[in-house]
């Protein structure tokens, strides 16, 4: 019977090894990993190779009369070190630094030092005279160890799910939840149920899956971030000159017959910029963008396009482009600063309906016009320089 357990689990090693050679080789050829990542996901597969090769030589010479005692009983040390550091390794494919990764190490460096002081005693096995070993008085200590490790590595698990926001840590613990079933299996079943590296074998590979994947969520978001940040003015918080570009781009071939553009421009901007600072200038700028969203931003993309400049692009009918400027008028006219105690603005559209423009850059050239007409009669009205 012995022979014939040897011989299946033989099977099962070789393919847990030859599993674990296919992982090492997946980090090796997987571009997203840093080089430390790597470095730690070969140290891991090996630390689980070591661990389940200290089993199965403990298997092979067990019974076995022609090999000294002592060459068992260190084969049962290795496995009994080796086997929940494997554990604990399995955990540390996620790389969380904290207090549960500290209480692993000692946990771990605990049993090292204990398995070391039982090698040259029968607490932990005994040989007996079938040269099989036995588990020895102490061994529930080990057992106690084990269930700890597992303990912390399933609450590590649990601390790493929360950082998903795809809603996918489910999938995570599941694994977890493989792995514990595979390792308490063969802790509990004993006899011929050997287990607890096959499944971690497969919990490393649906793990590196699965970071993997959580690895490729995090670059979308970032990309998604680093889209956002490119097309949010950072100022104002409306869409920016990039975003303006891509807009232009996109009504190149087809614009909506309500089409409508906006020119929009702060006056005397330049005359607050001398006398009151920057800053005050940049209320005003912040104060334009307000009033701007509130008056088109229902209709349309509101974009700050330059210093003190602005374009809208909204679909609109006539009412609407009505009630909107008579909303922007009212915006600037209750609109107060802390710096600057007053906001003016000079607004010119343009309706794809009224006009035979063929581009929306021509459109808004033509609501440019307007707004410049509007600037001009503002300076006349209130006697100031142009320059403002």
């Amino acid at each position: 019977m012995l022979s014939v357990m040897v011989n299946y689990y033989s099977a099962v090693c070789s393919i847990v090894w030859i599993s674990l050679a296919i992982l090492c080789a997946l980090v090796h050829e997987n571009n997203r990993l840093s080089d430390a990542d790597k470095k730690r996901s070969y140290h891991i597969y090996i630390l689980i190779f070591i661990a389940c090769l200290a089993e199965y030589i403990g298997i092979r010479l067990n019974g076995n009369p022609n090999i000294s005692p002592w060459f068992l009983r260190l084969a049962k040390c290795c496995d009994y070190i080796f086997t929940p550091m494997a554990g604990a390794a399995f955990a540390g494919q996620l790389n969380i630094k904290g207090i549960i990764s500290k209480l692993i190490q000692v946990v771990i460096g605990v049993n090292i030092v204990f398995q070391i002081v039982c090698l040259f005693t029968s607490w932990m096995v005994y040989i007996d005279e079938q040269h099989i070993y036995r588990h020895g008085s102490l061994y529930t200590v080990y057992v106690v160890e084990y269930l700890l490790i597992i303990v912390l590595v399933v609450t590590q698990f649990l601390i790493y799910g929360k950082g998903f926001k795809n809603r996918n840590s489910f999938s995570l613990y599941l694994v977890t939840v493989l792995v514990i079933y595979g390792i308490l299996m063969q802790e509990l079943a004993g006899g011929d149920v050997k287990t607890a590296y096959l499944s971690l074998a497969i919990g490393a590979y649906i793990l590196f899956i699965h970071t993997t994947e959580f690895s490729l969520q995090r670059s979308d978001e970032f990309i998604l971030e680093q889209q956002i940040q490119i097309k949010t003015d950072a100022l104002t918080g409306l869409l920016s000159r990039h975003a303006y570009s891509y807009a232009l781009a996109s009504y190149k071939d087809k614009m909506p017959d309500d089409f409508v553009a906006f020119s929009i421009d702060v006056n005397g901007l330049k005359s607050v910029n001398d006398t009151l600072g920057h800053e005050a200038g940049d209320e005003l700028i912040c104060g334009a963008a307000e009033c701007i969203r509130n008056a088109f931003g229902s209709y349309g993309s509101c974009y700050r396009t330059g210093g003190d400049e602005f374009i809208v692009l909204a679909s609109m009918n006539g009412d609407q482009i009505s009630s909107s400027l008579d909303k922007i008028r009212e915006e600037t006219s209750s609109w107060h600063g802390k710096a600057v105690p007053s906001l003016s603005l000079s607004v010119g559209f343009a309706a794809l309906k009224d006009s035979s423009i063929g581009s929306c850059e021509e459109l808004v050239r033509e609501a440019d016009k307007m707004m410049y007409k509007d600037k001009d009669k503002y300076y006349a009205t209130n006697n100031l320089p142009r320059r403002n």
